[in-house]
């Protein structure tokens, strides 16, 4: 979701200082919440600045280029492995779905050509 931009932020706050509305009627005539109204008020007091903060970041792949190396690996080694093998294969403690996403991002895909022969009964 992207911040709201700074022009809407000068908007609310001067809507705010001007108070000749309550901060429900603010946030009806600008459509944000009131909880953001409080939010931008407070980082204006804490911080002096009502500019968007910098996006927090979040957790860190599971998978480092040496680690990637050894799935890579792992995989022509045996390209039947599950999921969890080749994760303790690539030497890395982390959830199936971490694995799974490293394997996309490598452009690995985990369906395999069809090995034998169409069954009779199959749709011709």
């Amino acid at each position: 979701m992207k911040a709201y931009s700074t022009d809407l932020r000068e908007r609310v706050v001067a809507a705010c200082d001007a108070g000749d509305a309550t901060r429900e009627q603010i946030a009806a005539r600008f459509s944000v919440s009131v909880a953001w109204i409080r939010k931008l008020m407070r980082q204006r007091r804490e911080t002096g600045s009502i500019e968007p903060r910098p996006h927090g970041g979040g957790h860190a792949s599971a998978f480092d280029a040496v680690a990637e190396r050894r799935l890579l690996e792992a995989v022509r080694a045996d390209d039947d492995a599950t999921l969890e093998e080749l994760a303790r294969a690539a030497g890395v403690s982390c959830c199936v779905s971490a694995v799974h996403r490293a394997l996309k991002r490598l452009g690995v895909t985990r369906k395999k050509r069809r090995g034998g022969r169409p069954s009779r009964t199959a749709r011709s």
